[in-house]
């Protein structure tokens, strides 16, 4: 088997598809590269936030389930997502902003030799900023240039995904012997693994955590995390392999930006594998990705019922100039 190449995505649920824009937009400077929607809920909108290219490894997108509940952290979930940022000094620039912008955040810690800034957003959803100072491995993306945030503070990617589970016995099986994931590091109750080239952009932190109840699924919530695969060769040696172990899995799936597979490894834990390619730029240029509903070739026949379904959202950035902001 092909080892996994890194994090491609992590999906979470938002309660409002216009503030978690405005957030990732305007706060945290990443760009919106695909506004689409759910391709299995078409009332549901799906929003990919990602560097300045849409690179595989950058993207954080989000679903907005009309009608959900509030989710409730717990045991057994991906309980974290992290963004990386260039040097440990961009954590400063981070603390600063975050206090002007009263965004609640943890100050800036360490774990497993690397400077962090844990944070929330209107929902409670949880990430960090990790820094990428004494970082080896998956190389990451780059920087929206035209955002609010300096290069070189600026987030270039996706860092360690967090999971908290109740059975860390059983899940660490399932990441070194399914995934082929390496643990490489321990702190207190924290796990760190890794797969492939390593370091942050291909690393997955466990907590084996049996106190808090079991999480439950809601806006503030993550939906699944996905991880990088070549191709579709890849995908399909992929499935086999978890079928070999007994898992279930989706099958095949095109999802026309990428090609994906799924299966659920643990309570509440479902991953998905993803292929780099097409991308992002196939239906829409550079200069003005995200301000369109974009739809896949099969969805576009629908295209008339699903603008009646989904509420406008004004995603037009190429008329605006976003001064930096260094403070």
């Amino acid at each position: 088997m092909n080892h996994l190449k890194g994090i491609h995505h992590v999906t979470a649920i938002t309660s409002s598809a216009e503030k978690n824009y405005a957030f990732f937009t305007n706060v945290l400077g990443m760009r919106l590269v695909k506004k689409t929607v759910n391709q299995d809920d078409i009332q549901t909108y799906h929003l990919f936030f990602a560097d300045d290219k849409g690179s595989a490894g950058t993207d954080m997108t989000f679903f907005d389930f009309p009608g959900i509940q509030k989710g409730m952290h717990g045991t057994n979930e991906i309980s974290k997502t992290s963004f990386r940022v260039p040097t440990d000094g961009a954590l400063d620039y981070w603390v600063k902003r975050f206090d002007r912008l009263q965004v609640v955040h943890t100050g800036v810690q360490e774990q497993f030799g690397k400077k962090t800034l844990s944070f929330v957003d209107f929902d409670d959803q949880h990430y960090q900023l990790i820094s990428d100072e004494h970082n080896k491995g998956v190389a990451s993306g780059t920087p929206w240039e035209k955002g609010p945030i300096p290069l070189e503070y600026a987030i270039t990617g996706l860092g360690p995904i967090f999971i908290r589970i109740s059975d860390f016995r059983f899940f660490k099986q399932v990441l070194e012997k399914v995934m082929l994931f390496t643990e490489i590091a321990q702190e207190d109750l924290f796990y760190l693994f890794e797969v492939g080239e390593g370091g942050n952009g291909a690393q997955i932190i466990v907590e084996h955590n049996t106190v808090l109840p079991n999480a439950r699924q809601g806006f503030g919530t993550v939906h699944h995390a996905a991880f990088r695969v070549e191709d579709r060769a890849m995908l399909n040696e992929w499935q086999t392999h978890f079928e070999s172990f007994g898992l279930r899995t989706s099958g095949y799936v095109n999802r026309h930006f990428f090609e994906s597979l799924y299966t659920r490894v643990a309570p509440q834990i479902l991953f998905e594998l993803a292929t780099d390619g097409p991308g992002f730029m196939g239906d829409e240029p550079y200069e003005t990705l995200g301000e369109k509903l974009s739809l896949p070739p099969f969805l576009e026949p629908k295209r008339e019922q699903i603008e009646s379904l989904v509420r406008p959202i004004d995603t037009v950035r190429s008329t605006i100039t976003f001064e930096k902001e260094y403070e």
